[in-house]
């Protein structure tokens, strides 16, 4: 092969190059104008998109402008107005590289128009893929306006990685939204083929008031109605925002914005602190929705990591990771027994009137009944045995006594159980549906982390070991974590290669199925691998070994089974929600029961 002759690569190949970093799609494109137009001062930005900016792009902002000279300067790579100084690490703007506009012409048809505030006309400049082929002077009001048609129109190898408009469109407006929720002070709209599909107004500062009212217009008063505020401060960092309830939670992480000083960024690290301080409120596939702001001093981060800047490195990440995790988990505990909402609309809409007379065939029967009844052996997990139980576990004969006021307590008093697994009680003003299963799910497991704060969980050793198969990579992940796992409670030890002995399991479980305990751990084990902490992986453990040492749907409870759980759930942290998310309780306001009967 013969040796190649080393040259210099013409400046329009050279752009092109770098625009394959920095505008690989049309939401990357309107990132940098938009991006542009805030470091210019702007507070109103109006943005017209075609084809989901395919065909047309456009960004007009009302900000500072620039004169001939300027725009000029302004498409030639590595020309900006915002390093004043050689000081990459005091970067106070959006944007500093200085190569947006130049690639953006490279890879289509350009026109820049603006005009400054001192000035009497506006001036433009046309490019067609890095060749300019006009330029004068031009009618335009303070600010700029920048036009891009033809994305990739000459590139074709480019150009047959686009997507569809609609996915494109989805690009842009996840862009748009970020940028929005950042600067509550700036107007953004945003109309795409004719449709306007953001309109969001400037308020008059960016305090916490107009941050939250812009996050309620942008991503709807559902998230701001199920969301403690964040607010922190350590060591010179500040955490701010709105993080939802767990049981406020979606399948994929696509509602989690976080953003480093007003600027929009996708980190990982970030992410995944997020995803700690949800560790033991969220099954593993489902994803916390929040909005959070964290300001640190311009030298500890480093946003020069990547041209499109999403991406920033700090110089203390357990410090960051500490402040978010710290953050989060205090608002999210101060919610308190606070459920996402009161009750879904949908669920509401299911309630109507039976239609009497096309089904009063018979006498009604439903395996859905209201029943009242007793156990036959006593409640193990709760921590006061109800009266109705005497010290040898059987059932005993309690006079009636009068039926318990439902204004005493927040969860009110026990009516009954339905289906033998949700409880029915009375408030004052409302009905609550308990899911018996999913509320006893989180008492266990903040026992069992109340034990784990006070050194150890109890054991409670099984009078014959349980030998557990498992394939030797599990087994090898259980015996790596034995002493985690002894520490909650359960001692294992090696039974062969693939093989595990259960020695003894947490006393708080009471009788539990050890081998789909052991399996359950395996998989955690081997999902979470070893992204997690110690201390997280102890709390991811403890929740699957609640969920085994739960009183379960279909087990008939007694009233004063049901009155301890409500008071217990009253008295416990995270209890409007069970370890995967799941409310453990609706509530049916009286007002919205008198709707259902006509009465208002």
């Amino acid at each position: 092969m013969p040796v190649s002759v080393i040259r210099r690569l013409p400046d329009h190949l050279v752009n092109q190059i770098a625009a394959g970093e920095v505008v690989e799609r049309p939401a990357a494109a309107l990132k940098e104008l938009v991006e542009n137009a805030l470091d210019a001062g702007a507070t109103r930005i109006e943005i017209t998109l075609a084809e989901g900016g395919i065909g047309l792009l456009e960004v007009i902002d009302n900000g500072c402008g620039m004169d001939r000279e300027a725009l000029s300067l302004a498409i030639l790579r590595h020309a900006t107005s915002k390093l004043p100084t050689d000081d990459l690490g005091a970067i106070a703007t959006m944007g500093f590289r200085g190569e947006a506009l130049p690639s953006i012409a490279s890879v289509s048809r350009l026109r820049l128009a603006s005009r400054p505030a001192d000035a009497a006309t506006g001036w433009h400049l046309s490019l067609d893929h890095g060749q300019q082929i006009a330029s004068g002077p031009a009618a335009q009001p303070q600010g700029t306006t920048v036009t891009m048609e033809g994305l990739f129109d000459k590139v074709p190898a480019r150009q047959k990685f686009l997507r569809s408009p609609r996915s494109e469109l989805t690009a842009c407006l996840d862009v748009v939204r970020r940028l929005a929720m950042a600067r509550p002070d700036v107007g953004f709209s945003l109309t795409h083929d004719g449709r306007r599909l953001i309109a969001v107004a400037a308020s008059p500062d960016d305090g916490p008031a107009a941050t939250v009212a812009r996050l309620a217009a942008i991503l709807g008063p559902d998230f701001v109605d199920s969301a403690v505020p964040v607010d922190l401060s350590r060591e010179g960092l500040t955490l701010g925002g709105l993080a939802g309830i767990a049981t406020f939670n979606r399948g994929i992480a696509d509602q989690q914005f976080l953003f480093v000083g007003r600027r929009p960024v996708k980190d990982r690290l970030l992410a995944g602190a997020l995803r700690g301080a949800y560790m033991d409120l969220l099954a593993r596939d489902r994803h916390p929705v929040a909005a959070l702001f964290i300001d640190v001093p311009a030298d500890f981060v480093d946003v020069n990591v990547h041209p499109a800047k999403t991406e920033v490195r700090f110089r203390d990440p357990g410090l960051v990771r500490g402040l978010i995790v710290s953050g989060v988990r205090r608002a999210l505990d101060a919610a308190g027994q606070r459920p996402a909402s009161n009750i879904s609309a949908a669920a509401f809409k299911a309630f109507s009137a039976p239609g009497w007379a096309a089904s009063q065939t018979g006498p009604a029967q439903s395996d859905t009944r209201l029943v009242e009844t007793g156990l036959a052996e006593p409640p193990r997990l709760f921590t006061v045995f109800p009266p109705a139980f005497d010290a040898a576990g059987t059932a005993t004969s309690v006079a009636p006594t009068e039926a318990q006021p439902p204004s005493d307590y927040p969860l009110g008093a026990a009516r009954g159980q339905i289906a033998s697994t949700y409880i029915v009680a009375e408030t004052a003003d409302a009905l609550i549906l308990v899911d018996q299963h999913a509320a006893h799910e989180r008492l266990t497991l903040e026992r069992m982390k109340a034990a784990l704060a006070g050194g150890k969980v109890p054991a409670q050793a099984l009078l014959i070991p349980e030998v557990v198969e498992l394939d030797e990579p599990s087994a090898a992940r259980i015996l790596a974590r034995a002493h985690d796992l002894a520490e909650l409670g359960l001692q294992v030890e090696a039974f062969g290669p693939s093989a595990v002995l259960v020695r003894a399991t947490p006393a708080l479980l009471g009788r539990t199925d050890a081998r789909a305990l052991i399996i359950d751990l395996a998989g955690d084990l081997a999902h979470w691998g070893e992204a997690l902490t110690l201390r997280e992986k102890l709390d991811s453990i403890a929740s699957t070994m609640a969920c085994h040492g739960s009183v379960r749907a279909g087990r008939n409870l007694a009233v004063a089974e049901m009155n301890a759980l409500l008071r217990q759930m009253e008295a416990t942290p995270h209890s409007g929600q069970c370890n995967h998310g799941r409310p453990t309780f609706v509530r049916l306001a009286l007002t919205d029961i008198e709707k259902l009967f006509g009465r208002r």
